[in-house]
């Protein structure tokens, strides 16, 4: 019973975060909805035929109701013959025991595995003929077992956002986007948009330089800065599967005030070429200054 109501309310949490909201892109790439809502009605309906089947049982069990049938049954009509039951027993456990006193001369094998059958037949009480009787057993589940729901109960109630600032506080730089050396078009537009993974990507692959000079606008949420008080960090997280695999792409603001951390912002500013040609590109962050720092609303993709 605990298995299958754990099945209907998995199935239920699934449903309910990709096809009653969008809450699912706070954990996986918007293309894995189809998936996730197939999932969820699979788990859905394994789950209510558990239920179903469990619900059945004390009906398919049930003792027969018809004088004919309990005769047949070797039933009293009223359903019970303790008496004829009791004696039952009893001859079943004298029998038992008079095997006993048979074997105990012979082999001390048979003797022993009849004493355990006597054995089983004297510990036979109320409440194993009870349980068979009425076709269920009274045992519990576990408590433990309903740990299993806390999950499915924190989606219900306090589903996890997106991956934010406390995940790229790290001071480390992102690893190196795989895009190839020169892969990249002019930019000729007065306000270049692009993401955070392509600027990184410029600024540290394109041997041209094709951000020189030209005016960028970046989309990302707030990180400050733990070593250095100039700047602070507009950050997004990329990934490729899940927010299991999620890396942090970061680019220093430089030249305006830091917004509250995790306040998501549209930067606009221009790039500031590296003042060193000996620091490796890939061991600090790209720099922008900044001429404009709007503040808006979480995306309704948080990822790249």
């Amino acid at each position: 019973m605990s298995q299958s109501l754990v099945l209907v309310l998995l199935g239920g949490a699934v449903l309910r975060i990709t096809v009653l909201s969008t809450t699912y892109v706070n954990y996986v790439k918007p293309a894995y909805r189809p998936i996730l809502i197939a999932a969820g009605l699979i788990v859905l309906v394994l789950g209510i035929i558990g239920l179903a089947q469990e619900w059945r049982k004390p009906l398919l069990t049930a003792e027969p109701t018809n004088p004919l049938d309990a005769d047949h049954a070797g039933l009293h009509p009223t359903g019970h013959d303790h008496a004829g039951f009791e004696h039952t027993e009893v001859a079943h456990t004298q029998a038992a025991h008079t095997q006993i006193a048979h074997t105990q001369v012979g082999d001390p094998r048979v003797g022993d595995r009849a004493l355990s059958q006597a054995a089983a037949a004297d510990h036979a009480g109320p409440e194993t003929d009870a349980v068979n009787e009425h076709g269920h057993s009274h045992t519990r589940v576990p408590r433990v077992a309903w740990l299993l729901c806390l999950p499915v109960f924190a989606i219900f109630l306090i589903a996890p956002p997106a991956l934010g600032a406390f995940a790229a506080r790290s001071e480390e730089p992102p690893p190196r986007p795989p895009a190839p050396i020169d892969a990249y078009h002019p930019l000729s537009a007065p306000v270049n948009e692009m993401t955070l993974g392509e600027f990184v990507g410029r600024a540290w692959e394109d041997s041209k330089r094709t951000l020189t000079g030209k005016t960028v606008r970046l989309v990302g949420f707030v990180v400050p800065s733990t070593k250095r008080k100039d700047r602070w960090y507009v950050a997004r997280m990329q990934i490729s599967c899940c927010a299991a695999d999620a890396v942090a792409l970061k680019v220093a603001i430089l030249g305006a005030a830091q917004p509250p951390e995790n306040q998501w912002v549209e930067v606009t500013g221009t790039w500031v070429p590296p003042q060193s040609t000996k620091i490796p590109n890939g061991t600090v962050a790209p720099e922008v200054t900044a001429t404009q720092v709007t503040l808006i609303p979480q995306p309704s993709e948080p990822y790249e």
